[in-house]
């Protein structure tokens, strides 16, 4: 089952959206704003976002900037803004569709299908195996032995980075530009609370053993469990 975000402002397209997909057989996800948008990016494993334009506060392709920046989450723009210019601002910041109100719910599908086809050819999912811990990109998810975890694409993108380099030392610094290709800036702390997450959610399903780990003054390591 594909996780769709919707967001949108006008409550009855977003019940509308929500009622069809629904339908269809996916798992939506829905917010009003923009700022609710991002933090259910940071906790969610999602496949795609449909993305309002036109947003209270900080706009759809704000938002775009934000996320293109740490993740390649396919995004979908909607918007009743139809001029050229519009549209070519939509994709040169990273939307990978556009669709213009009004649309058709089915069109709306098949791109939403489309974008999280195109994103999975784009990448072929390896997992990675350290012990009985299996890291599957295809699911943001982890699994030891009858567990299982999922990892929004913020927490994913690190873990799998450090996992394929286990025991090796990273920085805030270089997981930043490895990974979201941009300098940390101010987003040292953001790191730790991705950290955080990532730890608490692999201590749920592994108690026994710390698979991401600190070394002060230096960073962060992936250390496989030995077998």
């Amino acid at each position: 089952m594909y996780t769709v975000l919707m967001v949108d402002d006008d409550l009855m397209i977003l019940e509308n959206n929500k009622t069809y997909f629904d339908k269809m057989g996916y798992a939506v996800v829905c917010a009003d704003n923009a700022e609710a948008a991002e933090k259910i990016i940071l906790s969610n494993a999602l496949d795609c976002v449909v993305l309002d334009v036109d947003l209270p506060g900080m706009s759809g392709f704000t938002l775009c900037e934000k996320i293109r920046a740490k993740t390649g989450l396919p995004i979908i723009f909607l918007s009743g803004y139809t001029e050229e210019e519009s549209r070519i601002r939509g994709l040169s910041i990273g939307g990978d569709d556009y669709v213009c109100k009004p649309y058709s719910l089915k069109e709306l599908e098949l791109r939403v299908q489309a974008r999280i086809r195109a994103g999975r050819a784009a990448k072929p999912p390896k997992t990675l195996t350290y012990g009985s811990l299996s890291i599957t990109p295809a699911s943001c998810s982890a699994d030891f032995e009858t567990h299982s975890v999922d990892f929004s694409s913020y927490e994913f993108d690190v873990l799998y980075f450090l996992a394929k380099h286990p025991n090796e030392i990273y920085t805030p610094e270089q997981i930043y530009d490895s990974v979201w290709k941009a300098p940390i800036n101010k987003g040292q702390k953001s790191l730790q609370v991705i950290m955080g997450r990532i730890r608490k959610k692999l201590h749920d399903i592994c108690p026994d053993h710390d698979y991401i780990q600190t070394k002060r003054y230096k960073g962060y390591l992936f250390v496989p469990d030995r077998e």
